[in-house]
């Protein structure tokens, strides 16, 4: 069966760093494929915050995860500080891809990259919900800020 691959888009708008935690670590000695979730939802988290949302709260409407990829790279390590790198991609509708890059703050060896298909959701009503216009208009503008550094 062939690998799965994921070419990353060549900009991230967001980086934030997550330290491994020694619940982190699995029967393997280093950092566990659940762990690598986790650390990705703590960027996602950070990533909806920089933004000025929660994942909760975007306009009144939350997210939920569609689907997940990940690629492992390298081994992590508990101590290992990692850089956490977030961007939205591929809007529909409904929602985006959130790409993610994990790489070890100290050598830059990249750890892990990843894929989430995110849903907006309303909660209330218990249905999918369309892309919150003031979500665009930061992911806009911080795309902007981007190209212009």
């Amino acid at each position: 069966m062939p690998r799965v691959k994921l070419d990353l888009p060549e900009r991230f708008m967001f980086q934030t760093s997550v330290k491994v935690r020694i619940s982190d670590i699995n029967y393997g000695g280093h950092l566990g494929n659940d762990a690598v979730l986790s650390i990705m939802h703590e960027g996602r988290m950070q990533f909806m915050a920089w933004l000025g949302f929660a994942e909760l709260d975007v306009e009144g409407f939350g997210i939920i995860l569609a689907d997940s990829v990940v690629v492992y790279k390298s081994e992590a390590f508990h101590g290992d500080e990692l850089t956490v790198e977030v961007t939205a991609e591929e809007f529909n509708k409904y929602g985006c891809d959130l790409y993610y890059r994990l790489s070890n703050q100290h050598s830059g060896v990249e750890v892990a990259r990843a894929k989430t298909g995110v849903v907006f959701f309303d909660y209330a009503a218990r249905k999918v919900a369309v892309v919150p216009s003031a979500f665009l208009a930061r992911i806009e503008h911080h795309r902007r800020e981007a190209s212009e550094e």
